[in-house]
């Protein structure tokens, strides 16, 4: 299964991709950078800005790479410290743009996870959330 994150709510296609994971289904995400966090702009940047602070070196991690961000949060939704969900979260692949191997393939969109489906205009992507961290996207 391939999924094009573009303007796709992160939490709801999260989870959808960790379902469909743990079914034993081969689950990729392209577009990653694309992909939206709903909220107000600056109150979602600051709250991940002092969720990063918040730690020491040895934790928490936060990745700055889109790709790596999204496969975080999937990581969220999935028994990780289990051999099922370790399993699964190893079927999951996520991209940033498309990648040739996956040109001219079919890929999926997921209806109810569209940013449409906000009832306001409040949202950010996943690649300003990316630059605010420090990420080179």
């Amino acid at each position: 299964m391939i999924i094009d994150a573009k303007d796709l709510i992160l939490g709801r296609m999260a989870s959808v991709a960790a379902k469909k994971s743990l079914l034993g289904e081969k689950v990729d995400i392209v577009n990653c950078e694309q992909a939206v966090v709903s909220g107000d702009k600056q109150e979602v940047l600051r709250l991940y800005k002092q969720r990063k602070e918040r730690g020491t070196f040895k934790g928490p991690i936060f990745f700055r790479s889109p790709d790596r961000f999204v496969r975080r949060a999937i990581r969220g939704m999935l028994p990780y410290k289990q051999p099922k969900g370790r399993e699964a979260f190893d079927r999951i692949m996520c991209y940033v743009g498309i990648p040739p191997g996956f040109q001219g393939k079919q890929m999926e969109t997921i209806a109810e996870a569209n940013v449409a489906k906000l009832p306001s205009n409040k949202y950010v992507r996943v690649r300003e959330i990316c630059r605010s961290l420090g990420g080179k996207v």
